[in-house]
Parts: C-alpha cells; structure tokens; sequence
C-alpha cells in the first residue's frame, strides 16, 4: 500500500540518490571512497528507541521496500538467485537482480514510499527496547549539511513476506545464508513524520511531513 506522500525532496535524496549510485556501480563506473561514504548514509540512520533498554541510539542498514503487487515477484526473483547458491561471480549476479527490481530505470514506480525495512542483527539494546515499545526516530545525516528526522511506529516480524524480502535481500548481494533467517528479525517502520533538520531555508527542523 503506498497511501503515504513522502516529500519529494526526500525521496530524492534517500532513494533517487542511492538509486543513482548503484547504477553507476552496476555499469562498471568507478567510484571513489568518499562519494560512497557519503552515499550510504542515505542507508545507514541512527535508530532511537526508548524502553527498558535505556535511551538508546544504534546506527541500522534501512531501505524502501516493493509496494505490495511487487513485492512477490520480487522474493521470487531473489530466491531463485540465492537456492542457487554462493559461486564466481554471486555478487555480481545479485547487484544485476537488484537493479532489475529495486534500483534500475523504472523501479522507482514499484517502490512503497510509506515503510521502511530493516535487520535486527543485534538483538540487544534496540531489539528489547522496541519488544516493549513502539515509538521509533531516525536520524539520517550526511555531511556536511543534509539531515532528516523520520518518526514512526516499528513493525516486528519475524515470519512472513517481509521477513523473507528483507533477509533475502540482505542475502542476494552479500553470501547466501536462509539457515539463519529464523534468527534475524526485521523491522518495518511506517513513515508518521519527517523533518528537515538540515542547514538552510526550510531546514532547522522545519517539519515537511
């Protein structure tokens, strides 16, 4: 469901930008260290959680997820790539098959711009924290003047599609792994709030969702 208009000026920035970077990395481009530094903070917020756990800040790997009439054929793409297992050239093949269904001319249509996913790895402070509660911020900074505030409410799954999307996903770049899939949680966060806390007109914390 893609109900939610998240502000272009963000969806530019965390997933056109992105978007644009593996694209580059896709055709054989070469990109420096500092311009893939810089691109994936648009990946890697810091999670805010509050419960039992403490007032708590965790950096995450976080992106958009397949709107709901894609999101089958895509597990379904990606599971074909990973039961095949790890080989030459495994990475390679997965960033092709990221690019046919995430991140390639034309995907930006099949994209929920009204969640986002992510792995729970840890299982510590964050995870008992958002066992208990709800509430989570994220905050999204690159140097050396862009950041946003995205709050919402967390989602735990541990079965089901996004379960399997977000683990496979995961995996169809990186190696292989379902076994563990039981073990690794994910979180889906639905988008409430968005500010633009970066430095200049319309920024300060200025809310623009």
């Amino acid at each position: 469901m893609d109900e939610l208009k998240l502000p272009e000026k963000f969806i530019k920035w965390a997933y056109d930008g992105r978007a644009e970077l593996v694209r580059r990395q896709a055709a054989g481009e070469k990109v420096t260290p500092e311009e893939m530094f810089l691109g994936f903070t648009r990946h890697t917020p810091t999670f805010i959680s509050y419960g039992s756990a403490g007032l708590n800040g965790s950096i995450k790997g976080i992106g958009f997820v397949p709107k709901a009439e894609y999101l089958d054929e895509t597990i379904e793409a990606y599971m074909d790539h990973i039961n095949r297992g790890w080989r030459d050239g495994y990475s390679e093949d997965g960033l092709g098959v990221l690019m046919r269904y995430m991140w390639g001319d034309g995907c930006r249509e099949r994209i929920d711009f009204s969640i986002l996913g992510s792995i729970e790895l840890a299982k510590k402070h964050s995870w008992i924290n958002y066992c208990e509660n709800p509430d989570v911020t994220l905050v999204y900074y690159q140097p050396p003047a862009i950041t946003y505030e995205v709050r919402g409410k967390m989602e735990i799954c541990t079965e089901g599609k996004y379960h399997q999307f977000l683990n496979a996903q995961h995996d169809v770049y990186h190696k292989p792994n379902p076994e563990i899939w039981p073990e690794r949680p994910v979180y889906i966060i639905h988008i409430e709030q968005i500010f633009d806390n970066g430095l200049g007109k319309g920024g300060f914390g200025t809310r623009i969702l």
